[in-house]
């Protein structure tokens, strides 16, 4: 465990102090785990970090929505069957929007959480360059310790 997990888990423990006060001193609140190995842990990390620090950040979903269009029809033998299909819907957001939106000291920050090799989409750079020009920040966060040394040197 890096130890900017482990400073994260720390603070997750206040929190649920803070929260769950009457909860018996003596015993140890559960804490859930954190791992940065995946987009969804890292994510979370992410945004349970900033949260903790007294800032607003929040998850941006980019899918879509799907839309069943299946419906079961008895044929004239009496049999059943499916028929239609699965369709997604776009999404409604900005193409290439950024994992997370957040806003910390009155800036508006966009992270895009990207695991291994994985790189960005021109749309995902297009947006960046919007964000920047606007006055925005905007960071591609790979694992949990560099997000929280950059968080660090930027606002500390």
């Amino acid at each position: 465990m890096t130890a900017a997990i482990q400073i994260l888990r720390q603070m997750a423990a206040a929190e649920m102090k803070r929260k769950h006060t009457s909860y018996p001193e003596n015993l140890t609140l559960p804490v859930k785990p954190y791992n940065d190995k995946t987009a969804n842990g890292l994510t979370r990390c992410i945004i349970d970090f900033l949260k903790f620090s007294g800032w607003q950040a929040e998850r941006i979903n980019t899918t879509g929505r799907p839309v069943d269009r299946r419906e079961i029809v008895t044929n004239v033998i009496g049999q059943k069957r499916q028929i239609g299909s699965v369709e997604w819907i776009r999404s409604g957001s900005t193409p290439g929007s950024a994992d997370i939106s957040a806003t910390i000291r009155g800036r508006s920050v966009k992270i895009e959480v990207k695991i291994g090799s994985d790189r960005q989409s021109e749309a995902q750079i297009r947006y960046q360059q919007a964000i920047e020009k606007a006055g925005g920040i905007y960071i591609v966060a790979r694992t949990f310790e560099q997000f929280y040394g950059w968080y660090q040197k930027t606002f500390n």
